[in-house]
C-alpha cells in the first residue's frame, strides 16, 4: 500500500506504456531549469527543478504542479514557463 502510494506521488516514469525521456537542463538567468513530466492518469503532470549553485553549495528547488498537459512535451514546456516566472518574480530567494 504504501508503495502504490508512493509511485503514485513520484510517478513510475511510464504513461501509457511509454517511458519517460529526459531533456537537457535550460539555463536561464543563471539558474539550471530541469523538467521532470510526471505522469498522471494518462495525462502529464507539470513538475522539475529548479537549479544554482551558490557559494560552492548546490541549491535545488524541486515543484509539482496540480497542472496536466495531454502529452509530455507540453507539460515539460509548460514547467520550463513557470520556472522563468518563479526565477524573475523570487530570484535566490526561491531557494529559502
Amino acid at each position: 500500500m504504501i508503495g502504490k502510494l508512493l509511485k503514485g506521488l513520484f510517478g513510475s516514469g511510464e504513461a501509457g506504456g511509454k517511458k519517460s525521456s529526459s531533456r537537457p537542463p535550460e539555463t536561464y538567468e543563471g539558474f539550471e531549469i530541469i523538467a521532470e513530466p510526471k505522469p498522471a492518469g494518462g495525462q502529464w503532470q507539470v513538475a522539475g527543478r529548479i537549479e544554482k549553485s551558490v557559494s560552492e553549495e548546490r541549491k535545488v528547488h524541486a515543484f509539482l504542479r496540480a497542472d496536466t498537459m495531454p502529452t509530455e512535451d507540453e507539460a515539460a514546456s509548460h514547467m520550463v514557463r513557470k520556472a522563468k516566472v518563479m526565477i524573475d518574480q523570487q530570484g535566490d530567494s526561491i531557494f529559502t
